[in-house]
């Protein structure tokens, strides 16, 4: 599925399914807490946080996708091709980086 896929099928999904959307303001806060929920898994799993039963049936894969749909709900809202965003989110980064990284001590 590509980026433009993804953003369409969640905007049909949401206009049938889901009835409309949650405001922008909204859907940053469920962001907000997606994203939360995603840093739940990774210190439990990969960090020292010892897990709780109810923890131990979250998947990382799940609310990573979580994540990206309310991601992709807030651009669909607000007009954003992520495809574009992202392609142009690489140039900005290849300019501002094309040896930063490489000449940085603390990556070596």
């Amino acid at each position: 599925m590509t980026i433009k896929e993804a953003q369409d099928q969640i905007d049909h999904w949401i206009k049938t399914v889901g009835v409309r959307y949650f405001s922008e303001l909204t859907n940053m806060a469920i962001l907000t807490e997606e994203v939360g929920e995603v840093a739940r898994v990774m210190a439990r799993k990969y960090g020292d946080q010892s897990s709780k039963p109810s923890d131990q049936q979250k998947e990382l894969a799940d609310e990573l996708a979580d994540v990206m749909w309310v991601l992709l709900c807030i651009a669909n809202q607000t007009g954003i091709d992520m495809t574009n965003a992202l392609l142009k989110n690489f140039e900005k980064k290849n300019i501002r980086d094309a040896t930063r990284h490489k000449e940085n001590e603390k990556l070596h």
